[in-house]
């Protein structure tokens, strides 16, 4: 039995250095594995968000800033049939632009608006409410924040055009918040 044993051991000991490395082996084939396609384009997602400053439907562009002040650059994103969401990319208004490299070219997968969070201590109206106030008489300020063009082909009974583009530079004519004389501001968007 011991002359069995000995010649095992030999036997044994070549197995285990075998299955161990074999065992490590497998386990960097599997870390090795190349992603999905879809982890690949979800991890290597092309994103930008900034302002419209320009769309040109004869070119099929849309030029938008992306960055602030002395960073802020303008990037030129073609678009075509496929793109989704064109109806956004209005000037001066915020967007998010999904794009792809096709070539030396990006293109616009998809366009959204860049909806901006609501300042603390503000609140939100429903549109009956608004209404409300409107048939009223109640003294408010109401504020049409679309683009001038907008604001010039229909706005609401005596709303004042602050396009959300001219804000930084208007918004000190405003009166100073007080709780009995809202100030109203409505866009063309969701929010």
């Amino acid at each position: 039995m011991k002359k069995t044993i000995t010649k095992l051991v030999p036997f044994l000991v070549v197995t285990a250095f075998f299955l161990s490395g074999y065992a490590q082996a497998i386990g960097k084939t599997t870390s090795a594995v190349e992603p999905t396609a879809a982890i690949k384009e979800k991890a290597t997602e092309s994103v930008y968000k900034g302002r419209v400053v320009g769309k040109s439907n004869k070119a099929k562009t849309i030029s938008i800033q992306v960055g602030k002040g002395a960073k802020a650059q303008t990037i030129m994103v073609k678009f075509d049939e496929n793109t989704k969401g064109t109806e956004y990319a209005t000037k001066g208004h915020g967007v998010i632009i999904s794009y792809e490299q096709q070539g030396k070219d990006l293109y616009a997968r998809s366009i959204k608006p860049k909806l901006s969070k609501m300042p603390k201590g503000v609140t939100g109206i429903k549109t009956a409410k608004l209404k409300a106030m409107i048939d009223s008489g109640k003294d408010f300020v109401l504020v049409d924040s679309r683009p001038s063009t907008r604001y010039g082909q229909g706005h609401l009974p005596g709303a004042i055009s602050i396009p959300v583009c001219e804000m930084q530079e208007l918004i000190g004519l405003l009166p100073t918040r007080h709780p009995e004389f809202p100030i109203v501001f409505y866009c063309g968007g969701p929010t």
